[in-house]
C-alpha cells in the first residue's frame, strides 16, 4: 500500500475580496495576512513539505499571469513540478490535469492531495496527523477523501458536508461516507445543520489515488478529462469552467469525509483578519499606523508604514490603504468588493488599480 502523499497547491486564485491589497500582480496567496514574514503560499508550502517527501514531491498549479511570482516565492520548487495554466478554468480542470501528470510519472496508485494556497492552519501537528489519516484511507480504499472542518458557528459563507455511515477509523480519526454536499445555506439552515452534529464545513482539501479520481472524472466529467487526455494542456482554453465540487464531488458515490479540527480559516475576505488577530484587549485590528477617536470594531491596514490612518467615531468598518487606493467599507459588506472591481474594470481610468 502506497502511503506517500504527493501534495498539490492550487495557486491560481485571484483573491479579489482582499482588494486593493490583492491585485493582478500580487494576488492574495502572495500576501502575508497574519503578521508573519511568510506569504500564504509560502506558509502552505512550508507545512506540506514537512509531511514527508520534501520539495521533489510538492506540486503547484497556477496561472500564466502569476507563474513568475510563484517561482520567486518558491525558488526550491522543481521546475517540472510547476504546472502553468494558459487560462484559468476553475478547480476541476486543475485537478484533472495535475492528476494526469502525476499518474504518468508515478502510476495510478500515487496518492494525491489538493490544497488551496491561501488557507490558514493553526495546528501543524494536528494537520499532519489528519493528512496521514486521509492518506491511509485513500491508499486502502477507492475513496475521494475530503477534510471536513468542525463548525464553530452557523456560517452562511461556507459549503457544508453531511456525514453518513461511519466506515472505520484511520490514524484514530473516524471516517464517514458523504451523504451530501450543500452550498452556502441561509442562517436558519446553517443553525439546523450545527444542531444535528452531522455537518462539517467543506474545506476544499481533497486526497485520493490518481487512478480513482481519473476514473470518476471519466464517469462524471468526461467533457474535462477526455480532451485533456487527447490533446494535453493545449486544449485548456476550450475546457468548461467548473469547480471540482460541482463537476465531481456532488456526483460521485466515492466521497468520504474526515471531520477534523486543527484551527482553520479560508481567509475569504478582510473580516478573516479579525478572526486571526483580534484579542479581547484591543478595540480594533491594526496592521499599520492608526490614530483613532471613538473608533471600535475596525480593521485597519496600511501597506506603507509612513501612511497614517486617522478615524473619528467609526464602528465595524474595514479601512485599507495600499499604494494609490483607499478602501472604506462596512464589515458586513466586504463580499461586495467584487462588484466594485467590475465597475472599475469597465472604466479605462482605473485599469492600473486592478
Amino acid at each position: 500500500m502506497n502511503t506517500l502523499l504527493f501534495p498539490v497547491i492550487l495557486a491560481g486564485g485571484k483573491g479579489e475580496r482582499f482588494w486593493p491589497l490583492s491585485r493582478k500582480d500580487r494576488p492574495k496567496q502572495f500576501l502575508s495576512l497574519d503578521g508573519s514574514s511568510r506569504s500564504l503560499l509560502q506558509a502552505t508550502a512550508d507545512r506540506l513539505i514537512e509531511l514527508g517527501g520534501g520539495w521533489d514531491f510538492l506540486w503547484v498549479i497556477t496561472s500564466s499571469q502569476i507563474a513568475e511570482g510563484v517561482r520567486q516565492q518558491l525558488p526550491d520548487l522543481p521546475v517540472q513540478n510547476l504546472l502553468i495554466e494558459s487560462e484559468g478554468r476553475d478547480t476541476a480542470a486543475a485537478v484533472a490535469w495535475t492528476s494526469l501528470e502525476i499518474k504518468q510519472r508515478y502510476g495510478e496508485d500515487a496518492v494525491i492531495g489538493f490544497f488551496p494556497a491561501d488557507h490558514w492552519i493553526a495546528d501543524q501537528e494536528a494537520f499532519a496527523h489528519t493528512l496521514s489519516a486521509a492518506t491511509q484511507l485513500a491508499a486502502s480504499t477507492a475513496a475521494i477523501v475530503t477534510l471536513g472542518i468542525k463548525p464553530t458557528f452557523p456560517s452562511t459563507g461556507y459549503g457544508y458536508i453531511e456525514q453518513g455511515e461511519k466506515i472505520g477509523s484511520f490514524n484514530e480519526l473516524p471516517a464517514y461516507h458523504v451523504n451530501r454536499f450543500t452550498e452556502k445555506p441561509n442562517c436558519e439552515t446553517a443553525e439546523t445543520f450545527l444542531s444535528t452534529g452531522r455537518f462539517s464545513w467543506n474545506s476544499g482539501m481533497f486526497v485520493f489515488r490518481a487512478g480513482v479520481v481519473l476514473k470518476e472524472l471519466h464517469t462524471h466529467a468526461p467533457e474535462i478529462i477526455e480532451p485533456l487526455e487527447q490533446h494535453g494542456p493545449d486544449i485548456y482554453p476550450q475546457l468548461p469552467k467548473k469547480s471540482i465540487d460541482y463537476a465531481l464531488m456532488e456526483k460521485t458515490t466515492l466521497a468520504y469525509v474526515l471531520p477534523v479540527d486543527f484551527g482553520w480559516d479560508d481567509l475569504g475576505d478582510w473580516n478573516a483578519i479579525e478572526r486571526l488577530l483580534k484579542t479581547e484587549e484591543t478595540l480594533n485590528v491594526e496592521l499599520g499606523t492608526h490614530v483613532g477617536l471613538d473608533t471600535q470594531g475596525a480593521i485597519i491596514y496600511a501597506s506603507n508604514p509612513e501612511d497614517v490612518v486617522v478615524t473619528i467615531g467609526l464602528e465595524d468598518v474595514v479601512i485599507v490603504r495600499d499604494r494609490n487606493v483607499t478602501l472604506v467599507v462596512k464589515k458586513e459588506r466586504t463580499q461586495e468588493i467584487k462588484q466594485i472591481l467590475k465597475i472599475l474594470q469597465s472604466d479605462s481610468r482605473f485599469t492600473d488599480l486592478l
